[in-house]
């Protein structure tokens, strides 16, 4: 008889950017007169400053792919997770197009209109290239705002429950680790990322269900808890050590 597993629900690369966008408070923007650095994004993000655009007919471009008005333009962003674990970087995004140079009328004041080619999804292991259709459509994690501060208070305050949760991870997975700590959550689950002597593995810890709105973080994270209750403890691993 053959085993089936169902995959462990986690973001599309659609997703992830948005929520990385929503969540960013710092960008770069590479021109071909260099590179400037863009921090304190006020607001809730970089989609508050940066509008997109489908790209303009190539009719109305030049030789060098530009129009009137507009700049050849990479904008970067990097999710950094706010946890101290080994390699905080979990990504980085690239949005490909042109900006504007100057600003529109009806935009708001300190944003910027970008027609964009392409945004990429890097996470170190693969490069997803995602269309400005598919990005649009995609839903922005509940939790992407609030993800920092509620791994943070995790880690400050509530230590026990990571050792709690690691009764969950699958027991291959839990030997030979020296710590534990969360380094993302989002609407489908918590991930934990398991330290090693020399090397470094996340494990997924899926939600019951998919969470709709920041009240139902709660009760989400308490199911996974209880669940691991019900599990014999494997180690006795130190989260802050």
């Amino acid at each position: 008889m053959r085993l089936f597993t169902t995959p462990v629900a986690q973001p599309t690369s659609a997703e992830r950017i948005r929520s990385i966008l929503m969540a960013a408070d710092s960008m770069t923007i590479v021109t071909d007169e260099g590179r400037t650095e863009v921090s304190r994004l006020h607001g809730p993000g970089a989609t508050e400053h940066i509008h997109l655009h489908p790209p303009t007919d190539a009719d109305d471009a030049g030789a060098d792919g530009t129009a009137d008005g507009y700049t050849r333009a990479t904008l970067e962003f990097t999710d950094i997770a706010p946890t101290p674990v080994r390699d905080r970087v979990r990504a980085r995004v690239l949005l490909a197009g042109r900006l504007l140079t100057a600003p529109r009328h009806a935009a708001p004041a300190g944003s910027r209109c970008m027609e964009l080619a392409h945004a990429v999804l890097d996470t170190g292991e693969e490069r997803i290239t995602v269309g400005l259709e598919e990005l649009m459509e995609a839903d922005t994690d509940p939790l992407a705002t609030c993800e920092a501060g509620m791994l943070t208070h995790l880690v400050d305050d509530h230590s026990d429950i990571v050792g709690l949760l690691l009764r969950l991870v699958k027991p291959r997975l839990v030997l030979g680790v020296q710590r534990a700590l969360p380094v993302a959550i989002d609407r489908y689950g918590i991930t934990l990322r398991l330290e090693y002597a020399r090397s470094h593995q996340d494990a997924r810890l899926p939600f019951p269900a998919p969470i709709k709105d920041i009240d139902q973080a709660g009760v989400r994270i308490h199911a996974l808890l209880n669940a691991a209750r019900h599990r014999s403890p494997r180690s006795r691993l130190l989260s802050d050590s």
